[in-house]
């Protein structure tokens, strides 16, 4: 909700006005360690509050908790819009003020639908062959010597094997412009590889 909401420059409020409920995840996005809220009709909510006794959910000193969902609100626009900034550099084509990004590689192991980029996460198709996307993301994962000798760094990207032939990037407020360019020079590093 709150990645949509930064995306489109509206108001969560906005996009939820249809709804009968809403679910809002405090890990997700926005940093908390932990903690969700959920809001609609006053009976819905006094079920599900009900059911959450009746299940033994429930928590004691839960202020600590409380106060990062709270930090992480109200830093939701900035971070998310970091966020989905770093997702786009590392997608991105070449701009004069930007770094350049897997559309550039130009590589016939992988691409970006850029218009399909629009918030914090990025779908890379791989194309049919060798690695398939869970060899990709090991080779992304691992760090080698050779790696190590030709770049002078030793990087490990965690990215996730989505379906046959995609993975997935997803940024978070830990990731940063610098995580990412080297997360962008791992997969150049990786691709050429798997083409040698």
């Amino acid at each position: 909700l709150m990645n949509a909401a930064v995306a489109q420059d509206v108001e969560p409020a906005r996009i939820t006005q249809h709804c009968d409920s809403v679910s809002l995840c405090f890990s997700k996005g926005l940093g908390a360690p932990a903690g969700a809220v959920l809001a609609g009709r006053r009976e819905f909510v006094a079920e599900a509050w009900r059911v959450r006794k009746l299940l033994g959910g429930g928590m004691r000193q839960a202020g600590v908790l409380a106060a990062a969902a709270r930090l992480g609100l109200e830093h939701a626009e900035a971070t998310l819009r970091r966020d989905h900034d770093n997702a786009r550099r590392f997608a991105e084509a070449y701009r004069p003020c930007l770094p350049p990004g897997i559309q550039e590689l130009n590589s016939p192991l992988c691409s970006v639908n850029l218009a399909a980029v629009e918030t914090n996460i990025v779908m890379v198709s791989i194309r049919e062959g060798w690695p398939s996307p869970a060899e990709l993301c090991e080779h992304l994962r691992a760090v080698s010597e050779e790696e190590l000798a030709e770049t002078g760094q030793a990087v490990s990207v965690l990215l996730f094997p989505w379906s046959a032939h995609t993975v997935r990037a997803v940024w978070h407020r830990d990731v940063s412009a610098r995580d990412t360019e080297l997360a962008k020079n791992k997969l150049e590093f990786v691709a050429r590889k798997c083409l040698e």
